[in-house]
Parts: structure tokens; sequence; C-alpha cells
């Protein structure tokens, strides 16, 4: 028995190594990915690596009116949250916060509010013509950047602005190859505060996976796809994306951690719908287009034989709404909402 006990004990010990090596890989690739079209939902809650020949992009650092209408696609049902006793306020300064909250229930970028209303024109790119999407999506970021800083500043939070590399097929970041085999999602890297993507992925496919541009062909989709990365980058400097990978490491429980990355890309995905209500007026996303948007994020999320990572289409529907209608920063506190919003 003492022989068996020790077998028992070394066993163990490498089953726990190995745990640790699968989810430290999962943090730092942001982009492993396996679904076709996932990004990497609406709560009423108040809250108180080797380039090929294609490029081999270095990153590149950029300080580079709501329709009436309601979507005829749109759920009925409301998901139910519970509301907590106080509601974050504003503060009435923009001098800088002596104390930083970086937890995930009330971080201090929840007092932040709404998103400034900017003029961000897209013209008339093409997401299928590699330097016309590369540049809307370099120009968008920078609008990304203006719209995110002072909010962010005014709570007291340090603003930097995140790298992108933007291949035409494929290359290799930080964190991984990008686009990953049979995918086209682009990524967030923490490592080295960097999003990458490939403009042929996104927009045309990878293998057997669909690009965005075969569901929505006007580029508002892949830009909104851009601003949900942004959305990591902006966890990343809160120190949400911190507080999340502890809570990640505390849990030994599989389906406790996909929650937790659920609750994490849901939220990245509603500051992407704040980002675009944001620029609604000069970008111009048109009624008929927002209606697009809607669908657009009904049709990507986890699907049956996929790590259920992201959360169903119709949370990602739903929170991509709840950044676009509520739009203030507090309402995307995914790490309140109810299990069923975030499933």
């Amino acid at each position: 028995m003492g022989a068996i006990g020790v077998i028992g004990a070394v066993l163990g010990s490498v089953a726990a190594l190995f745990v640790l090596i699968v989810v430290g890989a999962a943090f730092f690739k942001g982009s492993s990915r396996s679904e076709t079209s996932r990004p990497i939902a609406i709560p009423t809650y108040e809250p108180s690596e080797r380039a090929t020949d294609d490029d081999e992009p270095s990153p590149e650092r950029t300080r580079t009116e709501e329709p009436t209408e309601r979507p005829t696609d749109e759920p009925s049902e409301e998901p139910s949250t519970s509301e907590p006793t106080s509601r974050p306020t504003e503060r009435e300064t923009q001098e800088p916060r002596q104390t930083v909250n970086t937890s995930l229930k009330n971080n201090s970028m929840y007092r932040a509010g709404i998103l400034p209303r900017l003029r961000c024109p897209a013209g008339n790119a093409s997401i299928f013509n590699h330097s016309q999407l590369k540049s809307l999506i370099l120009k968008t970021g920078k609008c990304m950047d203006r719209a995110w800083k002072p909010i962010l500043e005014k709570q007291g939070i340090r603003f930097s602005a995140p790298n992108y590399a933007i291949a035409s097929r494929r290359g290799r970041g930080a964190c991984g190859d990008y686009p990953q085999p049979g995918n086209i999602v682009p990524y967030y890297c923490p490592q080295n505060n960097t999003i990458y993507a490939s403009t042929s992925a996104m927009a045309r496919g990878n293998g057997n996976a669909r690009g965005y541009g075969q569901i929505i062909s006007w580029h508002g989709g892949i830009i909104s796809m851009m601003a949900h990365e942004y959305g990591h980058h902006v966890q990343n400097i809160t120190g949400l994306m911190n507080s999340w990978w502890r809570s990640t490491l505390d849990t030994s429980n599989r389906n406790a951690k996909l929650a937790l990355s659920r609750r994490l890309e849901l939220q990245a995905t509603c500051f992407g719908g704040m980002w675009m209500r944001s620029v609604a007026a000069s970008y111009p996303v048109s009624t008929s287009n927002r209606s697009r948007l809607f669908w657009f994020y009904g049709q990507v999320g986890d699907h049956p034989g996929y790590p259920r990572d992201h959360g169903k289409p119709v949370n990602n529907n739903r929170w991509f709404r709840q950044g676009w209608t509520k739009s203030k920063a507090y309402q995307c506190n995914t790490w309140l909402a109810s299990a069923s919003t975030t499933s």
C-alpha cells in the first residue's frame, strides 16, 4: 500500500503540472481559438512568431445617433441579473486616483462612464484589399485610443496604446501564429500589448473556417472585432486581465475556468459595442448596418463541438447590444451578470 501511495502522489503531481501548463498556454495565446467565427449579450443591471513570405510585420505603435428602430432578430427575453447595492459615480476632476481597484467586480474602470462621441469616418475601404483594410484597422485603432484614453485616465488608470501587427496572410507573434491553422480570428497578446491579425483570414476565411467577410461584407463587422481585441487591451491595462488570470489559477475545475474565460470574452465584446456606438454618427453606422451588426454577433461564438470559452452566439449578440445601447463602462461588468447571460 505504501508503494501504491507513492506512485499515486507522483502521478497526481504530474497531472497538476500538466493542467498549469495548459492554462498558462491559453492565457499567453489569446488567439488560440478553434471556432471559425468566434470573436474572442443584454443585462439591465445598474451596478453602485516565424513569419512567412507574405508579411513579417513588426508591431506598429499607433497613436495613430443611435437609430431608434430595434432589429427584427432581437431576442425577446432579457436576461435577469442581480443588482448590486451601489452604483459607481464619475469623478468630477481629471486628477489621477490615488488608489486603483483592479478587481473583476469593482474595478475602477467601471466609474469611467460613457465613451466620448468622436469623429472617425471609415470611408469606402474594401475588406478584401489588404492595404485598404490594414489602413482602416490602424486608423480606427487611433480612434479607439482617443476614446478610451481620457475616460480611463480620469479614474487614475495609466493609459498606453496597443501595438498592431497586421499580416496579409500569416505570421508569428509573441503569443503564437496568426491566424492559427484552420482559424480566422485576430488575437491580443498581453505579453507585448500587441493586436495580431491576418486580413485575408478575416475577410476570406482560412481552410474550412468562414471569414467574417463571408458573414458580413461591410467593413464594420471586422472593425467591431478589432474593437473587441482592443477591449482585451483595456482589460489588460485596467488590471481586469490579471485578476481573471489569478482567478483562473485558483480553480482546478475545467468548467469553472471556461466560465471565467466566457465572462472575459463577453466583456470585451461589450467594450467593442461601446466603441462602435461612440463613432456611429461619423463612421457612419446606418440603421440598416446597425441591424446587420447585431445579426452578425448572433452568428459568432461557441458552437457545438468546440470549447465553450467565448459564449453562445445569443450571448455574444446580447453583450454587443449591451455595449451599444447602455454604452457605459459599468454596464459591461460581466462578472456581476447571471450565469445564463454568460453561458
